[in-house]
């Protein structure tokens, strides 16, 4: 039996919410030692590309041709791909407890990240997301970064839901006072257990 709440749909980010980050300072550092690579100079160029990519604006391969190929390696791309693709891991209770909720409140779920197209790809695919979420306002889909206005307004629109109606469970607090200075509710997601609470007190209560 369905249950009833007036929030009726979830905004939820990838990275720190439903999967560890792609391509976080973390991951860098690993590939960094991995590949024998001038770290500090890797980050500089990964800066000045990372955003363009997330936008849709770069290929992956056009982006680690500026962050990491700009000189021969004595690795390959796809041997770095495959690394850079390993770092994502599952938040396995946070998966199963959103598809939980989405079935038992009949919620809409949508996810809000940025995130570059090929990666965002394989994180879809290989934890299958599309199971629970009913679809995907992702930067390089929409060509637009989280923090901006914009961002949300379009999820908004897409979702065809009131500010009202939403809950946003994201890790980066910034990107959670945005929403909210639009009216969405927000969760600032640290651990499983503290989301869990604070979603059964806007109504979504999970019985396991």
């Amino acid at each position: 039996m369905k249950k009833t709440s007036s929030v009726t749909c979830l905004f939820l980010d990838i990275g720190g919410v439903l999967l560890t980050d792609g391509w976080d300072r973390h991951a860098r550092k690993r590939a960094g030692t991995h590949f024998k690579l001038e770290h500090a100079e890797m980050e500089e160029r990964h800066h000045l590309t990372w955003d363009t990519y997330q936008r849709g604006k770069f290929t992956l391969d056009e982006y680690l041709g500026l962050a990491v190929f700009y000189r021969k390696q004595p690795f390959t791309r796809a041997q770095f791909r495959r690394f850079m693709f390993a770092q994502s891991k599952p938040h396995s209770e946070m998966i199963n407890l959103i598809a939980r909720l989405k079935s038992r409140y009949a919620l809409k779920v949508a996810v809000v990240s940025n995130e570059g197209r090929e990666l965002n790809a394989y994180r879809i695919r290989t934890f299958k997301l599309n199971r629970f979420v009913d679809f995907f306002v992702s930067s390089c889909f929409v060509h637009l970064l989280k923090p901006d206005f914009e961002f949300f307004s379009l999820a908004l629109d897409s979702a065809q839901v009131s500010a009202g109606q939403v809950v946003y469970i994201e890790n980066t607090p910034m990107f959670a006072e945005i929403a909210e200075g639009l009216g969405i509710r927000s969760i600032i997601h640290t651990d499983y257990r503290s989301t869990r609470a604070e979603l059964a007190s806007f109504g979504l209560r999970d019985d396991e």
